[in-house]
């Protein structure tokens, strides 16, 4: 089988050079050699299940598809020029093993169900692994946020900053936007965990197989109910890269603020020498390239988000050879997401939090300006007209550079009593609705992140 090809028979030429080196995917497919193996296991026990082979020849296609698996495992297997696809690689060495009896393994299916199959296996599996990851890197903001006790910074809007946060608050904040991507990969696996093993090449077989024997045997929690949505269903793939996009995202907007952060300028946080890079030509420098280059994969990962489906959008039932193109940016994707989990839960892990410089950012007396209107809105004073008051104060300081808290003092309606929120960390205290950035918020919202996380955590077992 090694000079041939799997649709030899049509044919009177070889296939041209040009033509396989355009349509080949051994150089990334590789990576779904023990799905593939797994899937053909079970499509070959099924045969022999069946009747369809001799349980003799079922046997020997396992034993020797056992024995290819050994040779991927410890890296002895070789490959071959005619070896265009993984699913082709393999198929060929089982033949090799089996003599003749190799070539019935692909009795009763085709490379159209036998792909979905092991793209579903490896994306099921893979989703799961990369879950697990988001769920570290919560665990990492979890506890960096109960390090911090009572230490608060600035919160900003419009990269302004506006009322005082406790910083575990903050760390919080990101801990749940991840919860919400663990949930995403949760919910795709559920969806993809559907065995396309028998829809053939569109229109299922005429022997007698049992497509729930297989999808039994591989673990999928249903069978395919049309074959031709079977063999060109690639939303799986396309919900997976969203999921782990909107990963990429929120690791953007992390990266961000560290980058933010740990300069000059904020001083907010000091990155550990492990995990800073220096400048080639300037001596002082200390760079947080981890954080830059998760803002900077973010672009890459929605690129591939956005490629599978232009190349999605066109395509005529059932399998075409687009669909090829699925698995780069799939596989791209996970490997920037799951490198980029990992570095940023360990750089955020050794990091130092500089919490004198953010309390004294966070004491700034404008940032009190919303507990002075809201002290007049609890004595009867409405919401727009406590605003223009305060507004008006807040404008006056700045024109005569009077301090805030000095005019609030001097003013006959708000006094001493309304000056006393300016007093340090009062402003962060007295946040203390529902969700809210301050101590006695912070320890339901604790209580209700570690409840997310254990009900994640069951549905990812």
């Amino acid at each position: 089988m090694n000079d041939k090809h799997l649709w030899h028979g049509r044919f009177n030429e070889a296939p041209a050079e040009s033509l396989m080196a355009y349509t080949a995917s051994i150089g990334f497919d590789l990576r779904l050699w023990r799905d593939d193996i797994a899937g053909s296991v079970a499509h070959a026990q099924m045969l022999g299940e069946c009747g369809v082979l001799p349980r003799v020849d079922s046997d020997t296609i396992v034993a020797a598809l056992r024995q290819v698996e050994s040779e991927f495992a410890n890296g002895t297997f070789v490959l071959v020029a005619t070896d265009e696809d993984i699913h082709t690689a393999i198929e060929r060495r089982v033949t090799e093993i089996a003599g003749a009896v190799g070539g019935k393994l692909h009795t009763g299916r085709s490379r159209n169900d036998q792909v979905a199959t092991a793209l579903r296996l490896f994306a099921k599996r893979e989703f799961t692994a990369t879950a697990h990851r988001v769920l570290a890197l919560i665990d990492v903001l979890d506890r960096r946020a109960d390090d911090a006790g009572d230490a608060y910074l600035p919160g900003y809007t419009h990269m302004q900053r506006a009322q005082p946060v406790l910083l575990s608050h903050h760390l919080r904040a990101h801990a749940w936007a991840f919860t919400r991507d663990v949930g995403r990969l949760a919910d795709a696996c559920v969806r993809l965990d559907v065995s396309p093993l028998g829809a053939g090449a569109l229109a299922g077989t005429s022997l007698p197989t049992d497509a729930r024997d297989a999808q039994q045997r591989l673990g999928f929690a249903d069978v395919f109910a049309n074959s031709l949505d079977a063999v060109s269903d690639r939303d799986f793939v396309a919900e997976g890269l969203f999921a782990l996009t909107l990963i990429g995202v929120h690791l953007s907007r992390l990266g961000e603020e560290w980058v933010l952060w740990t300069s000059e300028e904020f001083g907010f946080a000091s990155l550990s020498d492990q995990h800073a890079t220096g400048s080639s030509m300037l001596p002082q420098k200390k760079n947080a390239d981890i954080a830059e280059l998760a803002r900077g994969k973010a672009g890459r990962v929605i690129g591939n988000l956005t490629g599978l489906l232009a190349t999605l959008k066109g395509l005529p039932l059932a399998y075409n050879r687009d669909l090829q193109e699925d698995k780069e940016p799939l596989f791209d994707s996970l490997d920037q997401i799951n490198r980029g989990l990992v570095a940023l839960s360990e750089m955020i892990a050794a990091a130092t939090f500089n919490t004198d410089v953010m309390q004294q950012a966070a004491d700034a007396p404008v940032l009190v300006a919303t507990d002075v209107a809201e002290w007049l809105v609890a004595r009867g004073v409405p919401f727009r007209d406590a605003h223009a008051k305060v507004g008006a104060l807040v404008s006056l300081s700045l024109t005569t550079g009077v301090p805030l808290v000095d005019l609030v003092r001097r003013d006959p309606v708000l006094g001493a009593e309304a000056a006393a929120l300016f007093a340090s960390g009062v402003a962060v205290q007295r946040r203390s609705s529902h969700g809210a950035a301050g101590p006695s918020a912070a320890v339901a919202q604790r209580a209700e992140l570690h409840r997310v996380i254990s009900a994640l955590q069951k549905r990812l077992l």
